[in-house]
C-alpha cells in the first residue's frame, strides 16, 4: 500500500457535491460514495481520519486494495465496494494478458480481496459473483468486459437490497422512535434513513462512540447529521444505562444494528459490544433488530462464524494517540462478538424480518417473513 494519500480535485468535488442537497431533501452523505476507480487506481476515502480530514488512499493494485481493507481504511459496507472496485481494477490491468493469464490474475486478486478480513462475507460474495461471470469466456476482451460489468452490477445490487432492508426496518418502527445503534451501519443506515423519509417518519438516534476506531462518533453520527437527523452520542459504557427504564435520555424504543454475519440459527456477529447491548435490551424489554441482507447458508450456528482477532496494540490507542499507560502491555481485541438468537427480536433482511428460529425460511421459494414486534 502506498503511504501517500491521494486527493484529486475531481474526487474531492464528488464528496462535496454529494454532501450538498437542495432545500427540503435529504443530504447525500459523503461516505455513500467513498470508493471510486479513477486513473488506473482505486481511491478509497480514509475512514480512519474522516470527518476531521478528507483524504483518499490510492491503491494501484488489487493487492493494495486488500491491504487497505485489512488496515481499516474502509469498514462496514466499504470493503464490499472496495472488493468490487479491486476486481474492476484487476480486470483493467489484465487487458494485455492472454486469456488464461488474465483469468489467473483475477482469481489471485479475488483471493486477496475476499480474505482481507474474515468475518464479513460481502467481499467474498462480490468476488464469487464476479468470478462466476467470467466462466466460459473465450477472449481476454470478453473477460475484461464481463468482469467489470459484474463488479458494477454487484455493487448496485447491494444498494438495491439495502434499500429493501431499510424499508422493512422502517415498517417495524413508529414515527418518532428513539433508536440506539452501535458502530457503523453504512449503506444500511443511509437507506434506512431514506426509507423513513419516504414513509414520512423521523427517528431520534442514539449512537455509541465505538472504540477504538470511534466509528459511531465519527462515521455514524456525522452521516446522520449530514442527512438532517437528530443524534445523541454516548460512550460505549453507557449503553445499558441508556436502555434502562427511567433514563434521563428518554426511553429507547429499539436497538438497531447491522450484522456482519448471521448464521442459520439466528446468531448475529457484529462489532464487539453488540452482545452486551442486546442482553441489556432484552432485560429492559427493548426489541433488538439485526440488519443483514441475507443469513449465511453455510453457517449452521454462531460457533461456525470466524471472529477476526485484531492486533491488541490497537486497544492501547485512539486515533493514533496512546490512551493506555505505558506500563500496560497486555490487551485483547476481537473485532466482533456473536449475539445468541435468544437476545435477537428479529433479523431484518431484504426479504423482510424473520424470527431467529425461522431464518431458514429466507431461502424458501416464497419466504414467509415474520411479523416482529
Amino acid at each position: 500500500m502506498e503511504s501517500a494519500l491521494f486527493a484529486p480535485t475531481q474526487t474531492e468535488d464528488l464528496v462535496t457535491n454529494r454532501a450538498a442537497s437542495p432545500a427540503g431533501s435529504l443530504s447525500a452523505p459523503a461516505l455513500d460514495a467513498s470508493v471510486v476507480v479513477e486513473d488506473g487506481a482505486v481511491l478509497i476515502l480514509d475512514r480512519r481520519v474522516f470527518p476531521a480530514r478528507i483524504e483518499w488512499v490510492r491503491a494501484a493494485t488489487p493487492a493494495e486494495v486488500a491491504t487497505a481493507i485489512t488496515d481499516m481504511v474502509t469498514q462496514s459496507s466499504g470493503p464490499m465496494f472496495a472488493a468490487c472496485a479491486g476486481m474492476e481494477l484487476a480486470a483493467l490491468q489484465a487487458a494485455s494478458l492472454s486469456l488464461d493469464a488474465a483469468a489467473a490474475s483475477l482469481h489471485t486478486a479475488g483471493h486477496a480481496l475476499a480474505n482481507a478480513r474474515p468475518t464479513n462475507n460481502h467481499p467474498r460474495e462480490a468476488v464469487e459473483h464476479i468470478l462466476a461471470a467470467i466462466v466460459g469466456t473465450t477472449s481476454t476482451p470478453q473477460l475484461v468486459e464481463l468482469a467489470i460489468e459484474a463488479a458494477r452490477e454487484f455493487a448496485q445490487l447491494y444498494r438495491t437490497r439495502s434499500r429493501a432492508l431499510g424499508e422493512y426496518t422502517v415498517a417495524l418502527l413508529d414515527d418518532g422512535a428513539r433508536i440506539l445503534t452501535h458502530c457503523w451501519m453504512d449503506t444500511y443506515l443511509v437507506e434506512l434513513v431514506r426509507a423513513a423519509d419516504a414513509a414520512g417518519k423521523r427517528f431520534d438516534w442514539v449512537a455509541t462512540e465505538t472504540r477504538p476506531y470511534l466509528q459511531g462518533a465519527r462515521l455514524t453520527s456525522h452521516t446522520l447529521r449530514e442527512m438532517g437527523q437528530r443524534v445523541t452520542l454516548i460512550t460505549d459504557s453507557m449503553g445499558a444505562a441508556a436502555l434502562a427504564p427511567g433514563s434521563t435520555l428518554g426511553r429507547i424504543d429499539a436497538l438497531v444494528t447491522a450484522a456482519d454475519r448471521v448464521s442459520l440459527d439466528g446468531s448475529v456477529a457484529n462489532k464487539v459490544g453488540t452482545l452486551g447491548l442486546a442482553v441489556a435490551a432484552q432485560a429492559f424489554e427493548v426489541p433488538y433488530y439485526a440488519l443483514v441482507q441475507a443469513p449465511d447458508a453455510t453457517l449452521a450456528t454462531g460457533s461456525d462464524i470466524v471472529i477476526e482477532q485484531r492486533d491488541p496494540d490497537e486497544v492501547f490507542s485512539t486515533l493514533g494517540a496512546r490512551t493506555a499507560s505505558e506500563l500496560v502491555t497486555d490487551a485483547w481485541y476481537p473485532a466482533f462478538d456473536v449475539t445468541p438468537p435468544r437476545f435477537v427480536t428479529a433479523v431484518v433482511t431484504d426479504r423482510g424480518p424473520f424470527a431467529p428460529a425461522a431464518l431458514r425460511d429466507y431461502f424458501a421459494d416464497a419466504p414467509a417473513a415474520a411479523t416482529a414486534s
